[in-house]
């Protein structure tokens, strides 16, 4: 029977000698950072587009492999078995700071590109706040692993840009130019309609500062992180439906019915750690009934016992197992599981998870990674690629570094 001492042993082997690996072979030696895309038949693109938020999530996941290293959630023999050093784990993320800082920042008009050409020249030059805040949590772990002083204030360029260009009087707007004219936010709007604010991008945002507070203790940020806390809790939560609501009008008020099972789930855990961070007992009162409820209403709702759906719209249950949304899932209910420890479910559900995950998400060929999405019944969908600007090793990664730090090793 799984438990999660064993769980945890085979998290680390995946990360380890399969996600560490897949990655470092995707590193662009001739033009900086890491290609692209990858086709379902692993078919690599050295020439695509390079999206910067895929090359601010390698070097976010690089720091905190680097990070989880130095801190002893698995040894230098570990990495040697699996063909690299500890400190190769650094360098990996030293070659995504660079490619950030010398190609995705845009040096005329400041912020964070959309995306490069395959030899680092500006592609998309839109600016959005999205992408600005998946930058901002790069710089901060990349300063954590390195000390490097550059990327600490390069982050906290961001942040103040953010504050200045990004922002109305109730929340954080979306899409720019690249000189920072509102445009239309067709890039983080789904589902048919067009959004004025995402809770998408509140939750990165919110993620992005928790990082940067946590490296620096800079009470700015610390400020923001409340006021951040304080629109989810009065716009985004939905207490009578127990979720959040996910497309917003200028005003925050909701324009479709859409329930993001996997945005619910990873809310809670982030919410949570922004929480334990900042060490506000009034924040601590006020999130944490809410984080209860979303994981309670998620295991309720769209957990079927071995994996999660993906949303629901308009009445409407989209059943497919995207990746990211089982990675979130076990950190979800991990977490859970330690905010209520006699709720055995919660562990029982993550353990479930990471079996359906081990049996039909993780893609068994050589030279592949996870697959994008699976059926319910875990047949593969085809056509789907095994890296694309969105696809990357953040959510998977951060789920086996969260569980090496969560779970004790015997």
């Amino acid at each position: 029977m799984e438990t999660l001492e064993s769980m945890r042993g085979e998290v680390k082997t995946e990360l380890l000698t399969h996600i560490i690996p897949f990655w470092r072979a995707l590193r662009d030696d001739t033009y900086g950072g890491y290609y692209g895309w990858l086709s379902y038949d692993l078919a690599l693109d050295q020439k695509a587009e390079k999206g910067c938020i895929l090359n601010s999530r390698i070097t976010w996941f690089f720091s905190n492999a680097y990070t989880a290293y130095r801190k002893g959630l698995f040894t230098e023999e570990d990495c040697r078995s699996a063909g690299y050093t500890g400190e190769a784990l650094l360098e990996e993320a030293k070659h995504g700071y660079v490619f950030l800082k010398e190609h995705c920042i845009d040096r005329e008009y400041g912020g964070i590109y959309w995306s490069l050409n395959y030899d680092g020249t500006p592609l998309d030059t839109t600016k959005h706040t999205y992408n600005q805040a998946f930058c901002i949590y790069a710089l901060s772990s990349y300063y954590e692993a390195s000390h490097d002083e550059e990327a600490l204030a390069l982050a906290k360029q961001l942040f103040s840009l953010i504050e200045e260009k990004c922002t109305d009087e109730v929340g954080y707007l979306e899409a720019f130019t690249r000189e920072f004219q509102p445009e239309s936010n067709e890039k983080l709007s789904e589902n048919g309609v067009l959004a004025d604010k995402t809770m998408n991008t509140l939750l990165h945002v919110f993620e992005a500062y928790t990082e940067l507070y946590r490296v620096s203790r800079d009470e700015t940020v610390g400020e923001r992180l409340r006021w951040i806390m304080d629109v989810f809790a009065e716009k985004v939560y939905n207490p009578a439906k127990r979720r959040q609501e996910v497309f917003f009008d200028a005003g925050y008020h909701t324009i479709l019915d859409l329930h993001s099972y996997g945005h619910d789930i990873e809310t809670a855990w982030l919410l949570d750690r922004g929480v334990k961070v900042l060490g506000d007992e009034a924040y601590e009162a006020k999130i944490v009934p809410i984080t209860q409820a979303l994981a309670a209403h998620i295991y309720e709702t769209a957990f079927d016992g071995h994996s999660l759906a993906n949303e629901c719209d308009r009445g409407v249950v989209n059943t497919h197992r995207v990746w990211w949304v089982q990675a979130e899932t076990v950190v979800g209910f991990l977490n859970a599981c330690e905010q209520m420890p006699d709720h055995s479910e919660y562990r029982d559900a993550a353990l479930a998870e990471w079996q359906f995950i081990k049996e039909h998400v993780i893609d068994p060929r050589r030279g592949s990674e996870w697959y994008w999405e699976v059926y319910e019944d875990g047949s593969p969908i085809l056509d789907r690629p095994i890296v694309e600007p969105w696809k990357c090793p953040y959510h998977n990664g951060r789920m086996c570094i969260e569980v090496l730090g969560r779970i004790k090793e015997n």
